[in-house]
C-alpha cells in the first residue's frame, strides 16, 4: 500500500511541475501549486527520513542511487529560500526543474528492470553493427543524391545530402530539401521502404535477448526491500540481499 501511495504522489508531483510550466495554468492556479509542492515535499522529506531511521546501515542508503534520488527530490523547494530578488529568479526557475527528476523515483516500481538492462547490455554489439550498417548505407546513398541531384535542388554537399538520408531512413521527414528529379525521388522511396524495415530491428534485438533472459530466470521479484541496505527487486526464492548479503524478510 505504501509503495501503491508513493508512486501516486510521484506521478502527481510531476504533473504539477509540467502544468506549472504552463503560463496560463501558473497564472490561474498559482496557490494552489505553490501548496501541492510544499506538500509533496513534505511526505517525500519525511519518506526519506523514514528510510534512513529504518535501515541497518543507513550510509549505505544514503549514498545508493536510490538514496541520492530520493534527496535530490527533496531538495528544490527548500533551495527556494536561498534564492530571492530579481537577479536570482532564472537560478531558481532552474533549480524549479529538478522537480522533474521525480519521476527517478519510479524505477524501484520497474520489478523487471534488470531483466531489461540484461537484455540490452547482451544487445550491445548487435546493436552497434546495426547501426554502423545505417550509417554505411546513409553514406553510400547520400552520396549518391548528392550526384543526382546536386546543388541545384537544396542538395549542397555529401554531409547535408548525408543528413537528407539520415533523416528520411528514420522516417522523420522534416522536408526542408526534398529531391525533384524522377531517378532522385525513386532512390528517395527506396530509402523510405528501408528505414520502414529499418525500424524492427532493434526492437527485435533486444526482445530476442528480453525472452532468453526471462528464460533463464524464471524468479520474479515479490517485492521485499532489504531491511539494511534498502536494495530491492530480489528473486523469490532469495533468502539474503543481493547487495549486502543480509537476511531478507519472509516472502
Amino acid at each position: 500500500m505504501f509503495d501503491v501511495l508513493l508512486l501516486v504522489l510521484i506521478l502527481y508531483s510531476v504533473i504539477i511541475v509540467l502544468l506549472e510550466s504552463v503560463k496560463a495554468y501558473n497564472d490561474a492556479y498559482h496557490n494552489f501549486f505553490n501548496i501541492s509542492e510544499w506538500v509533496v515535499t513534505i511526505l517525500f522529506t519525511i519518506e526519506y527520513m523514514l528510510r534512513v531511521i529504518c535501515v541497518k546501515k543507513p550510509q549505505k542508503y544514503i549514498f545508493s542511487f536510490y538514496g541520492i534520488i530520493d534527496l535530490l527530490s527533496t531538495m528544490p523547494k527548500y533551495l527556494s529560500f536561498f534564492f530571492w530578488g530579481s537577479q536570482y529568479f532564472a537560478a531558481l526557475r532552474a533549480l524549479r526543474l529538478l522537480r522533474v527528476f521525480r519521476i527517478l523515483k519510479l524505477v524501484r516500481f520497474l520489478g523487471e528492470s534488470d531483466n531489461l538492462i540484461k537484455a540490452i547490455s547482451a544487445s550491445k554489439a548487435k546493436i552497434f553493427v546495426f547501426v554502423f550498417s545505417v550509417l554505411i548505407i546513409s553514406v553510400i546513398l547520400g552520396t549518391v543524391m548528392y550526384l543526382v541531384e546536386g546543388a541545384a535542388h537544396g542538395f549542397n554537399s555529401i554531409p547535408h545530402s548525408i543528413y537528407w538520408t539520415i533523416v528520411t531512413l528514420t522516417t522523420v521527414g522534416y522536408g526542408d530539401i526534398s529531391p525533384e528529379t524522377p531517378l532522385g525521388q525513386f532512390i528517395a522511396t527506396i530509402i523510405m521502404i528501408i528505414g520502414y524495415g529499418i525500424i524492427a530491428v532493434p526492437t527485435g534485438i533486444v526482445s530476442a535477448e528480453y525472452t532468453m533472459a526471462n528464460k533463464k530466470n524464471n524468479h520474479h521479484d515479490d517485492g521485499r526491500s532489504c531491511a539494511s541496505c534498502g536494495a530491492e527487486i530480489h528473486r523469490n526464492d532469495a533468502d539474503y540481499c543481493r547487495k549486502c548479503g543480509h537476511k531478507l524478510p519472509d516472502a
